[in-house]
């Protein structure tokens, strides 16, 4: 399931509909958007990750990579 939403954003991120920079939705926005859990979701920020696509800072959120 989390690789499911993984590539979700990451289509978003690809398309254009979340630009380089802008902060992703909250976890609980995408775990009642997406109907999963919050480790589903945790999930599937790490594989972002480690795709490259997004960065993590502490306290501030996730944000689109910067290409």
């Amino acid at each position: 399931m989390y690789e499911q939403l993984a590539d979700a954003i990451g289509d978003q991120i690809a398309s254009g509909e979340l630009a380089p920079g802008q902060l992703l939705p909250s976890e609980p926005y995408l775990m009642g958007e997406h109907g999963v859990s919050r480790g589903t979701v945790r999930a599937a920020m790490k594989l972002l990750r480690e795709r490259g696509l997004i960065v993590t800072l502490a306290g501030k959120g996730s944000f689109v990579a910067e290409r």
